[in-house]
């Protein structure tokens, strides 16, 4: 992870549709947090979700790795850190991680696979000629 990629940190709180009938948040749960991450990492990278609906340019999850280290529950406090990792000519990798601050707790560590795509034709886009800034910066390019 290299600090100088674009980052992001948001907040959430473990809410009851979060959960299982235990009380411990549902693995489905987390990508739902990773998705609000994802959109607000796209934005620091040039891609508002009002431009985006605008070119029908999007920014598509090729694949997801997903570690889940520790149980959050209902009602804890999460913080989800998401960086720009790594670029590749059409292919770009963000990675979050989500913590506990109460307890300083590793919950959950993620990496995903993105394209850009052109709907409706859904034609795979290189990357934008401005993002060649955060080559040098990401920690695997």
């Amino acid at each position: 992870m290299n600090s100088d990629a674009p980052r992001i940190r948001t907040e959430v709180q473990v809410m009851f549709f979060d959960t299982d009938c235990g009380g411990v948040v549902s693995n489905i749960a987390y990508l739902r947090f990773i998705e609000i991450a994802r959109t607000q990492l796209a934005e620091e990278l040039g891609l508002p979700l009002a431009e985006m609906r605008k070119t029908q340019r999007y920014p598509v999850v090729v694949r997801t790795e997903i570690d889940y280290r520790r149980a959050a529950k209902l009602g804890d406090r999460l913080v989800i850190d998401g960086w720009l990792d790594q670029l590749q000519r059409a292919r770009f990798w963000c990675a979050f991680r989500i913590t506990r601050p109460a307890d300083d707790a590793l919950i959950t560590e993620c990496r995903q696979t993105l394209a850009l795509i052109e709907m409706p034709a859904a034609k795979l886009l290189p990357l934008p000629a401005d993002w060649e800034k955060y080559r040098a910066r990401t920690s695997s390019a």
